[in-house]
């Protein structure tokens, strides 16, 4: 603390004055912009914890309006590991499928092996592929720099880090007040538009988990059909790493 005890009343004055506009200044300076690798690392968060259990269904919608449903436990841990299980229908249940990086595996039961698969086929068909079904955080496989802002949104431009990622490059809007996704358009590397994802319908799922909990899309490739994944449950969960691993597919349904 300064002592103004053997100071002249000038220089009192002066340094009260110094004191007072430097607290002015500081209140009026405004706080360090967020740069689009920020923006998406929150966004990463606000979807989903680090370490969490989910259910969800999977419904794909075909253009004569009939439709296929799935229903899914998955688990997930860190960036870039997850498992999901099939629980439904009756010709899917006890499949699971794991996600590390950018490598990707099915068990089947009845094989009673796993199987490589790749990010841009789909186990279950329709407009979500696997690489929609075992998302990873948008942060491990991409880099993000802002391309616009308005009063409610950022838009970034998400490029991928590398080659073996699904889309070379996604538009993502991101919502300032709560930090989540409101759509994303997925490209090729050639430009070409393959999907866009709708983030709708916000939902408390607890622990301070403020989310999207319906997320929609369609694509130009395939017109007139449709997926949409619904959200029931969302909870954080500690896992241990032999959860991922090819031996673990077969035991999925132990950790429910």
């Amino acid at each position: 603390m300064i002592s103004y005890t053997n100071l002249s009343k000038p220089l009192k004055l002066f340094l009260n004055f110094f004191v007072q506009m430097t607290a002015v200044i500081l209140l009026v300076i405004p706080a360090p912009a967020l740069d689009g690798s920020e923006i998406l690392l929150q966004v990463d968060r606000n979807l989903q914890p680090e370490s969490y259990e989910m259910y969800r269904k999977l419904i794909n919608i075909e253009p004569d309006g009939s439709k296929k449903e799935y229903v899914l436990y998955t688990v997930k841990k860190g960036p870039d590991k997850m498992v999901a299980l099939f629980l439904s229908p009756a010709s899917e249940k006890g499949r699971s499928t794991l996600r590390l990086g950018d490598n990707m595996w099915l068990y089947i039961p009845s094989v009673g092996r796993p199987l490589r698969i790749t990010s841009l086929q789909s186990v279950v068909g329709g407009v979500f592929n696997n690489s929609d079904i075992l998302r990873l955080d948008y942060s491990a496989e991409y880099d993000a720099t802002i391309l616009e802002e308005t009063a409610d949104t950022y838009i970034l431009n998400c490029k991928a880090k590398t080659s073996s990622v699904a889309y070379d490059r996604l538009k993502m809007g991101v919502d300032k007040k709560t930090m989540v996704p409101v759509n994303i358009e997925c490209y090729a590397a050639s430009g070409m538009l393959i999907k866009t994802l709708y983030f709708k319908k916000i939902k408390e799922f607890g622990d301070n988990l403020l989310r999207p909990s319906v997320l929609e899309t369609d694509s130009p490739l395939y017109k007139g059909y449709k997926s949409v994944m619904l959200y029931a449950k969302i909870n954080k969960k500690k896992l241990a790493d032999e959860v991922f691993t090819l031996n673990y597919l077969s035991r999925v349904n132990e950790l429910r």
